[in-house]
């Protein structure tokens, strides 16, 4: 955790951090010189749970030499957002990057999704990004700068294919993400505040194989570490930077910035 990097010093927010992308993340951003704060909901390891626990993830970062705060959060829960940031800036005493990876799994055919399911995507998935984004605002004023970058999916281009059957309510989330993204960008700028939305390819993590299935062809798809590098250069933004986009991990370097 030495390397030079124009994040030192720099505190980021990472939801979802417990494991698959979010902990790469939260490693990744801690290699490259950030103070990590590993928000999820999992705090306690279960034998027929998915593996990783936030507690795992900020002791890893710490063993490596870097700095980290593992706190409990549910996106879904405005108080458990509220207690986030109350905590990061208790210990921390500033917010520089927020990575809002966090969602709940939104899988079900159309003719089996209920309302209540849809509006628990809803609530989760996108109206969490207005409270994380209000909640981190007041921080990054005061620092007269900061980054927001929410992780999207192709699955929310107008002209998707090969997106399997069972993923309408996540593929309208994450356009509703996108927009939210680019709106907010405008906002935002003039604060210093960089916005951007991040759509991070075939990335295998534990919920992926999960409710993919162990016979699914996983060849061509990428680990949670293939999505860092894209990650540090976008956290190193402010609102006279790179800001207001929509991109693709996959392209980084090639197509964008």
């Amino acid at each position: 955790m030495t390397n030079p990097s124009s994040l030192d010093g720099r505190v980021a927010i990472v939801t979802g951090a417990s494991r698959g992308i979010g902990k790469g993340l939260a490693l990744g951003l801690a290699a490259a010189g950030a103070r990590v704060v590993c928000a999820a909901r999992t705090v306690d390891a279960h034998p027929e749970g998915l593996p990783g626990t936030i507690h795992e993830t900020a002791d890893q970062i710490r063993k490596l030499g870097g700095e980290a705060l593992a706190v409990r959060c549910d996106i879904g829960d405005d108080s458990d957002i509220a207690q986030m940031v109350s905590e990061t800036r208790e210990r921390f005493g500033r917010i520089d990057v927020l990575m809002n990876n966090a969602m709940t799994s939104t899988r079900g055919l159309f003719e089996e999704t209920t309302p209540d399911k849809w509006d628990l995507s809803m609530r989760v998935n996108v109206r969490s990004l207005f409270t994380t984004c209000q909640a981190v605002l007041p921080a990054m004023k005061q620092n007269g700068s900061g980054s927001i970058i929410n992780m999207t999916s192709g699955a929310a281009r107008h002209d998707a294919a090969g997106v399997p059957p069972g993923y309408l309510v996540y593929s309208v989330a994450k356009a509703a993400m996108e927009r939210f993204s680019t709106a907010l960008a405008l906002e935002l700028a003039p604060a210093g505040i960089a916005v951007n939305a991040l759509r991070p390819g075939a990335v295998k993590t534990e919920t992926s194989a999960h409710e993919l299935g162990p016979d699914y062809d996983f060849s061509g798809w990428a680990t949670p570490d293939s999505v860092v590098p894209s990650v540090l250069f976008l956290a190193a933004q402010n609102g006279s930077g790179f800001t207001g986009h929509v991109v693709d991990a996959t392209e980084f370097g090639d197509v964008w910035p």
